[in-house]
């Protein structure tokens, strides 16, 4: 059995150096846009040993040792009591304190125990709702977290992962094989489609669509590896937001007239989150904003939340002893 002690690795994470360029792009931009938070969310996101990990356990390779072992080192689950949707067989654990368990190695054949995460990954697929029998898109799906999560919570009529580019499609193929067993693999279609086109490709054939868009990760560009990355990321940075509204427009031609969509990044930047929201919401008639406040109500002891969203949205804010996030969630309904 695994060993379950901590791995030591505060002092690689520590080695990492802040990229200054973009420091100062956040430091400009957040301070405008988030006021006083932005000094704690920057001491987070800035802080490697900061950070948490939650660890996602895999239904499909069950161990009540594993679980007794998270509770007795001081886990809990990160999500309890009354949800508007929780089904019983998801599982996440947490702790108060920044630790992380050893990552499972993939082997062909063998099905990992856990999935590690931040545990804001899991908040888009709880406001999805996904029900048994569903027809469900996860449009851009690697490395694929979140829809091993949505596999956790049920089984989907036909579940459909996209992911354009080559290198993340084929970790995302690997994430699968290494959590979901054959049988159900082989009724899981995983496509390279540029995500722009699929609603023309496959119109009104979902019930349920993920948009868990690319965007500026906050967290891995502090630390870009030169300043000339750095540069061109805050470049097209500026182009990001055009994109999401394309795959956003994408998206609710898939789904079905009464589906559900969830919209979600890990920036805290207004311009790829709620201006592109608001930007089609008064763009598309045929969709509507569902309020999913009472979801972040119900998680609050663990997340924090940007207070001054709008009901169908929310922005959880990383914090000490709640460094989840960024992430962002918004969900729409198709009429």
């Amino acid at each position: 059995f695994l060993s379950l002690k901590v791995e030591n690795k505060t002092k690689g994470r520590l080695q990492k150096q802040i990229c200054q360029v973009v420091l100062d792009h956040f430091e400009k931009q957040y301070t405008a846009e988030l006021g006083d938070k932005w000094t704690s969310v920057r001491d987070v996101l800035t802080c490697p040993s900061c950070w948490q990990y939650a660890i996602l356990l895999n239904k499909f390779s069950q161990s009540a040792e594993l679980e007794n072992t998270l509770r007795v080192e001081g886990y809990h689950p990160a999500f309890q009591g009354t949800l508007p949707y929780l089904p019983r067989s998801l599982k996440c654990y947490i702790s108060r304190t920044p630790r992380r368990f050893p990552a499972q190695k993939h082997q062909t054949g063998k099905l990992k125990e856990y999935y590690l995460l931040n545990a804001a990954s899991v908040l888009p697929v709880l406001a999805l709702e996904v029900k048994d029998g569903e027809d469900v898109l996860d449009l851009c799906a690697a490395p694929g977290g979140k829809s091993i999560t949505i596999l956790q919570c049920a089984y989907p009529g036909q579940f459909h992962c996209n992911e354009y580019d080559d290198l993340r499609s084929r970790w995302l193929k690997q994430t699968m094989e290494s959590f979901i067993p054959d049988p159900l693999v082989n009724l899981i279609t995983v496509s390279k489609l540029d995500g722009r086109q699929i609603g023309d490709f496959k119109p009104e054939l979902y019930d349920k669509v993920l948009v868990d868009a690319p965007c500026s990760n906050d967290r891995s560009w502090l630390f870009s590896s030169d300043t000339q990355q750095a540069k061109f990321r805050l470049i097209q940075r500026k182009e990001l937001s055009s994109l999401q509204f394309q795959l956003l427009r994408s998206a609710i031609k898939a789904l079905r007239p009464g589906g559900s969509l969830v919209y979600s990044t890990c920036t805290l930047s207004k311009a790829e989150n709620s201006d592109v929201i608001n930007l089609i919401l008064k763009s598309c008639t045929n969709v509507m904003p569902v309020d999913i406040s009472e979801m972040a109500k119900a998680v609050s002891q663990e997340f924090t939340f940007l207070s001054d969203t709008q009901q169908h949205e929310l922005l959880v804010l990383p914090e000490k002893g709640k460094a989840w996030g960024p992430m962002y969630v918004a969900k729409l309904r198709k009429i």
